[in-house]
């Protein structure tokens, strides 16, 4: 089977449709919390089965929340959960940028029996990625940490020493949350990452597959922003089934190539 497709998803359902293995849903500023309304529109447009996750984090900036915070997340969790999310993504870090593996506990027993996953936050933990893993991994319920090998990207050189090292270091460890490899993956990135990685034990990919649409608002007000600022407010981010489609079509190539080639030894 070819390693799953994990894809961010602010609204566009169509690229679901293409074999993904889950769907994510996050606001687009920072990936933060969506609407529940969002959630509700996304779940319907998704063809059944496909298991939906949901980012669980209240603001943008670092991750060291106040108990104020706290509260906030494990509510949304509770609502998300009501609403039917097969998941939650949440990431928790201390002063010091260790795993906060005690707060983490907290919204992953409320998630509960639901999938849970530990994301990028770990790449901008102080520890090592085989240390940080390891706290991840000890949290009761948390089920996979996506990371990028804390570099700025999975596809560049400076991540693959890491992530070799910890995917053949997860699968000797039996009760290892699975590594989720993202960041910078997309059509040109995917196969020479896969190349790499599959031999040891790669199996689950992210990417967002999106892009920047021009908004068709013919009035813009000079000097004023309302968003991101510059020419991105008069922009729409979007998935693009064209460019999901284009990953998938590769991921299938070469995981036949690769699962040929074990067949063959």
């Amino acid at each position: 089977m070819p390693p799953f497709i994990v894809y961010f998803n602010q609204g566009q359902s169509e690229a679901a449709q293409i074999g993904l293995s889950f769907a994510e849903i996050w606001a687009l500023e920072g990936g933060t919390t969506p609407s529940i309304g969002l959630f509700k529109a996304v779940r319907e447009a998704t063809p059944q089965g496909t298991p939906i996750m949901v980012m669980i984090r209240p603001r943008v900036g670092d991750f060291f929340y106040t108990d104020a915070e706290l509260q906030v997340m494990r509510e949304d969790v509770r609502i998300f959960k009501a609403a039917g999310a097969d998941g939650v993504v949440i990431g928790i870090l201390q002063k010091d940028g260790r795993i906060d593996v005690t707060r983490t506990k907290i919204l992953a027993a409320e998630a509960a029996p639901l999938q849970v996953c530990f994301h990028r936050a770990v790449d901008m933990s102080s520890q090592d990625i085989l240390s940080a893993h390891l706290d991840v991994s000890s949290i009761p319920h948390v089920t996979r940490m996506l990371t990028s090998g804390q570099a700025p990207t999975a596809t560049t050189p400076a991540a693959l020493p890491s992530l070799r090292m910890l995917l053949r270091t997860a699968s000797r460890m039996p009760s290892s949350a699975k590594v989720l490899v993202g960041s910078g993956i997309n059509a040109n990135t995917v196969g020479p990452l896969l190349a790499e990685l599959l031999p040891c034990g790669l199996r689950e990919i992210h990417l967002s597959g999106g892009e920047w649409v021009p908004s068709e608002m013919e009035f813009r007000r000079e000097g004023m922003s309302m968003g991101v600022g510059g020419e991105a407010d008069w922009a729409i981010w979007r998935t693009s089934e064209e460019k999901v489609r284009e990953v998938r079509e590769v991921v299938d190539r070469v995981w036949s190539e690769f699962a040929e080639s074990q067949e063959n030894k």
